[in-house]
């Protein structure tokens, strides 16, 4: 079999290529990154695919970011995924690939809605406005993948991961997810021998977060199988926890002292996120890494690239 991966220098992308390695070594799996393809050109997209011939695309690339990020280039967010998924999910319609796994989001579920959140709640109430730019880019993905595979017999699914986090993150404080974010700021001030760390809102915002190679372990051993999933599928560990205690499990790991200062001025996004993945236990997804500990393993890898 031979897959193409996009985005597999991110962080879900490279866990997926690992495990892929390890699981699947006798397919063969192509990473179209971006010095290869420029995966917003629809003309050379078009041409790779083509010329690749896969059995299967799992497109995991996306242009993604913190709170922050997404609230100051709100424009950019929207206009480079619409770019990035139309132009793959294109490609793969007009090459007739039969199978294609597009990595979407829980930001596309509603901001003041029930939780945890069905696989039907997509478009039931607005958005989350921080969010709004990247979750409408994603939901187009998601609509397209749709109605390709009802008009063209075309087994195009959605996986819907909750918040994730994992090796190869960005820990850039302007980019980076609030896991990778909470790493770097506690190790800063752990190094400097501040006092406090601060974080943004009250701390008690709760939030989801599942670790990226458990995701990628279980997503490698379904592709090639998508026609068993439903339209679209919510991978989550099934709890959730609250900004303080990924805070409070960073501080763990990096053997910081101190404490935790707020600034109730600052945006910390919806109340709360948690998915409903009943579903995807029926087709076997069961994520093992405990919070502590992948957290530890995160923070390995943020110190190892601190040193190339």
């Amino acid at each position: 079999m031979r897959v193409i991966l996009t985005g597999g220098r991110g962080m879900l992308g490279s866990s997926i290529a690992e495990r892929w390695a390890i699981r699947r070594p006798y397919d063969e799996l192509v990473l179209l990154t971006r010095d290869l393809v420029d995966l917003r050109d629809k003309d050379a997209t078009r041409e790779a695919v083509e010329r690749i011939q896969p059995d299967s695309i799992v497109h995991a690339a996306a242009v993604v970011g913190g709170l922050a990020a997404k609230l100051a280039n709100p424009t950019k967010y929207l206009l480079d995924n619409l770019l990035l998924d139309s132009s793959v999910i294109s490609a793969a319609i007009d090459a007739r690939v039969p199978e294609l796994l597009y990595i979407g989001s829980a930001a596309v579920y509603p901001e003041h809605y029930r939780q945890p959140f069905l696989e039907s709640d997509l478009l039931a109430a607005p958005l989350e406005p921080a969010n709004e730019g990247y979750a409408i880019a994603k939901i187009a993905g998601i609509k397209l993948c749709e109605y390709a595979s009802s008009e063209f017999g075309l087994d195009y699914r959605v996986a819907l991961p909750s918040n994730l986090y994992g090796p190869n993150d960005d820990y850039s404080l302007s980019h980076g997810h609030l896991i990778a974010a909470a790493i770097a700021k506690v190790h800063a001030a752990h190094i400097a021998g501040d006092a406090s760390v601060l974080i943004w809102g009250d701390g008690t915002a709760r939030r989801e977060f599942t670790y990226s190679l458990d995701l990628a372990d279980w997503l490698v051993s379904q592709v090639g199988a998508l026609s068993k999933w439903p339209t679209r599928l919510n991978l989550g560990v099934g709890h959730d926890h609250t900004i303080t205690e990924y805070y409070d499990s960073a501080r763990r790991a990096v053997g910081y002292a101190g404490g935790f200062q707020y600034d109730t001025g600052k945006p910390a996004g919806m109340r709360q996120r948690i998915l409903d993945s009943g579903v995807a236990h029926t087709l076997g997804w069961l994520p093992q890494t405990a919070l502590d500990d992948g957290i530890a393993r995160v923070y390995q890898s943020y110190l190892a690239a601190q040193q190339e």
